[in-house]
Formats: C-alpha cells, sequence, structure tokens
C-alpha cells in the first residue's frame, strides 16, 4: 500500500453511511434501555418508526447485532401454581380456548405464577383484560391462599369503576379461584365465572402467555431475586411500562392503553375532539 493511500484513509472523514450508523446507534440503546432490555428487531423497529426515526428494518437488525444486543428469549416454567380442586362444582367453560373479545370488560383471564428468592418463594397473580391485553389488577404475596387473587381482582374491579356487569372472567382449575369468597365476589359485581374444562395451559393460554412476557422480560432477566418487597416494586415498575409503553403486536403494535383509548375514541369521538 502506498503511503499516501495510508494517510488518505485516515485522514478521510466518515461516510453518512457511518455518521448515520452511530446516530441509529445511540437511538437504539436508548430505546433498548427503556424499555426493559427486552426488544428485538422487530419491535425496536417499531418503536423508533413510532418516535420519527426513520430505518429500515434490516438496518436495526444489522446495527443491533453489532452492538450485541438481543430481544428477551422465553423459557420453560417449571414450578406448578395450579392447585385443583377435584370435588368442587367447576363452572362451564364459557371461552372454550376462543381469546378474542370486541371491546374492554368484556372478557378477562386470571392465572397465578411463582418467583424464586433468596427468602422464599413469591407468587404474583394477574387479572387481564382480553381486548387490549392490559394489566387491570395484580397483586403478589408470600402465599397462594385465596386472598392472592381476590386481591388482584378487587385492583382490577377498581381499576374499571366497578363496572363489569355481564363481564365473563375466565380462569384455570385452581382452588383459589373456585374458592367460596371468590366466586361470591364475581356474582356480586354481576360478572360471569368461567374456567377451563381440559385443566391444561391451552384452556387459559392468554394468561399464560401475558405470564410468560412477565417472566421473561423481568424475573428471568434480573437473576435471583431478594424477596417479596423487591419484586414488588419491579412488578409495578413492568406493569406500568407494559401497560402505558411497551408495543404489543396483539394491539396493532400498540401499547395497550393507547389500543383502549382509540376504541373508546371510536366510541365517543367527542374524547378526540377534547384531547385535541
Amino acid at each position: 500500500m502506498a503511503t499516501s493511500t495510508y494517510h488518505a484513509a485516515k485522514t478521510r472523514r466518515p461516510s453518512a453511511r457511518t455518521v448515520r450508523d452511530e446516530q441509529l446507534k445511540a437511538e437504539i440503546i436508548r430505546v433498548w434501555n427503556d424499555n426493559f432490555e427486552v426488544y428485538g428487531v422487530r419491535k425496536m423497529w417499531k418503536e423508533l418508526t413510532r418516535q420519527g426515526i426513520d430505518a429500515a428494518r434490516c438496518t436495526i437488525a444489522r446495527l443491533l447485532s453489532r452492538l450485541g444486543l438481543t430481544g428477551a428469549v422465553r423459557g420453560d416454567h417449571k414450578k406448578r401454581t395450579t392447585i385443583v380442586e377435584p370435588q368442587a362444582l367447576r363452572p362451564a367453560d364459557l371461552v372454550e380456548r376462543d381469546f378474542t373479545a370486541t371491546a374492554p370488560n368484556q372478557l378477562w383471564v386470571a392465572d397465578l405464577t411463582y418467583i424464586p428468592t433468596w427468602s422464599g418463594f413469591v407468587y404474583a397473580a394477574f387479572v387481564i383484560d382480553v381486548y387490549s391485553r392490559v394489566i387491570v389488577g395484580w397483586r403478589l404475596a408470600d402465599h397462594l391462599r385465596t386472598d392472592l387473587p381476590l386481591d388482584a381482582l378487587e385492583m382490577a374491579i377498581w381499576r374499571r369503576g366497578g363496572n363489569v356487569d355481564g363481564l365473563v372472567h375466565h380462569s384455570d382449575r385452581g382452588s383459589q379461584y373456585l374458592a367460596i369468597r371468590y366466586t361470591e365476589r364475581l356474582t356480586e359485581t354481576g360478572a360471569v365465572s368461567s374456567v377451563g374444562s381440559r385443566g391444561d395451559s391451552y384452556d387459559n393460554a392468554l394468561a399464560e402467555s401475558t405470564i410468560g412476557l412477565y417472566k421473561t422480560e423481568l424475573i428471568h432477566r434480573r437473576g435471583l431475586w431478594k424477596g417479596l418487597d423487591d419484586v414488588e416494586i419491579a412488578t409495578m415498575e413492568w406493569v406500568d411500562w407494559y401497560n402505558n409503553r411497551r408495543l404489543h403486536s396483539a394491539c396493532q403494535d400498540l401499547p395497550p392503553t393507547e389500543f383502549e383509548t382509540l376504541y373508546r375514541a371510536r366510541i365517543n369521538p367527542v374524547i378526540l375532539a377534547g384531547a385535541d
């Protein structure tokens, strides 16, 4: 190589592509850090586009690879939290694996999961609105008594203003969800109870999927937790992000609460006019 060629290469200004790549890398790192470090290529591309940053999906994939950043990958769930109540009279399965809804407060699904910590297992209960995937209720405890899912249900009812008459509440056959106090509370609000008939994860697949996201995007990525308090604080932060900022493919790649806002705006256009 000629000396002049070497010095020319060393002093040459960066190309437009190199400059653009460096700018995009900074934006990618920012978005990745702001979203629990779980976004892969598709969601990263969608989020950057929402923020007015135009880039080809293949460019995002290339830069993510160069930065060594990857999206969250789901793992397995080992511990069993469903304690079946074989002798109890169970409500009918009104869902039959059709997890669709045409409006909020039409169908809720509920389930439990566990989190291993230094001080023992912590258990989490979630209630999810099928239409928008919004987590309307959640609670953590160091036990699996009926109080745990009942507290999550109370949060869901409160957040929806107590207006759940005619709503279908679907769960698995766990004894917590078939407890008298739980079913009586549903009856008081006018909600209808539905329980999976086959006793496997597919009969409550949407709740299982949401819990899978929770375990993958938060629990498994933080290592072993100290105890109930730090898991509860982190869960509160994750639920806020999940409901208000996380892009969801089932919601046309919008955050769940934004998807619900669009529904209300279609039903009542005055909402949009008031926002303007």
